[in-house]
């Protein structure tokens, strides 16, 4: 009797708590998707390769197949992948394969460390050349907007 009466209390517990996981999972799987929209507008067109002398200056997730990659605080580089890339949105560590300080597309790869420290390559599908500036004009634009007072129209 016990140990129905505690079941019982933790479906119950547990059909309360779901939609709220839901919701939670909603709003950052809508930010994460913002975020991708956001880089893809600000992109140029695809190039075959860039510069690369060994050393990520930081580097974004926007889903299991695309990364952002800063090469410094004014050059960054959007990199579409060839399938999903497990671990790439939780991962806390990135590499990048290149050959005489070149990363081309659709030979080289970005290597994402998995929790047993393995390597994993995901193959580079397309570059291109992200404009920093707007991106960080707009993702500014976007702090302000959700800072503004909500009886306040933004911009005023």
């Amino acid at each position: 009797m016990k140990s129905t009466r505690m079941f019982t209390r933790s479906a119950i517990v547990s059909l309360l708590l779901a939609p709220m996981l839901v919701a939670c999972a909603t709003d950052g799987a809508q930010r994460d998707a913002g975020k991708l929209a956001l880089y893809r507008a600000h992109a140029g067109a695809p190039v075959r390769s860039f510069h690369f002398f060994g050393r990520l200056d930081s580097w974004t997730p926007l889903d299991d197949r695309t990364v952002a990659v800063w090469t410094r605080p004014s050059e960054a580089w959007l990199l579409d992948l060839d399938g999903a890339c497990n671990d790439l949105e939780f991962t806390p560590f990135i590499g990048l394969t290149s050959s005489a300080g070149t990363v081309s597309a659709r030979f080289d790869k970005v290597l994402v460390r998995n929790t047993g420290g393995i390597n994993l390559p995901c193959t580079i599908q397309a570059i291109r050349p992200l404009d920093v500036k707007a991106i960080k004009q707009a993702e500014r634009g976007e702090h302000d907007a959700s800072q503004a007072p909500a009886d306040q129209p933004s911009g005023t």
